[in-house]
């Protein structure tokens, strides 16, 4: 899944406990220069990021995956947080970000958004 759709934002917004998130991206290139413009989307969605209040915590890449079913190991992966759900949902409906969501998609084969938070015990 590459795009987000409206029920994935109903899904996403479900789960609102008003706390911070972090989006876990795991990311497949496509092999025609995907790396590349992936990483000019970086560029035009660092500022888009931070304006809702969110920061890009952690980007790196995928090495050799020590234990993974085949196809689950990635080219990268990105960590983002967010100070609550519905930045991201104000996030991707600005129209700055509409013009720099279409690089991110032409970049990508596959890509996974998972949703995580702190693990308490």
């Amino acid at each position: 899944m590459i795009k987000v759709t409206a029920a994935d934002i109903d899904r996403f917004l479900a789960d609102d406990d008003g706390q911070p998130v972090v989006m876990l991206n795991l990311l497949r290139f496509k092999p025609d220069g995907g790396r590349q413009r992936y990483l000019d989307y970086l560029a035009m969605a660092g500022p888009i990021v931070a304006r809702y209040g969110a920061e890009i915590v952690f980007t790196g890449d995928g090495a050799t995956a020590l234990c993974a079913e085949p196809g689950q190991s990635w080219d990268a992966v990105a960590l983002v947080r967010y100070p609550r759900r519905t930045a991201f949902v104000e996030m991707i409906a600005d129209p700055a970000y509409a013009v720099a969501d279409p690089i991110r998609i032409s970049a990508l084969e596959e890509a996974v958004l998972q949703p995580v938070r702190t693990m308490t015990r």
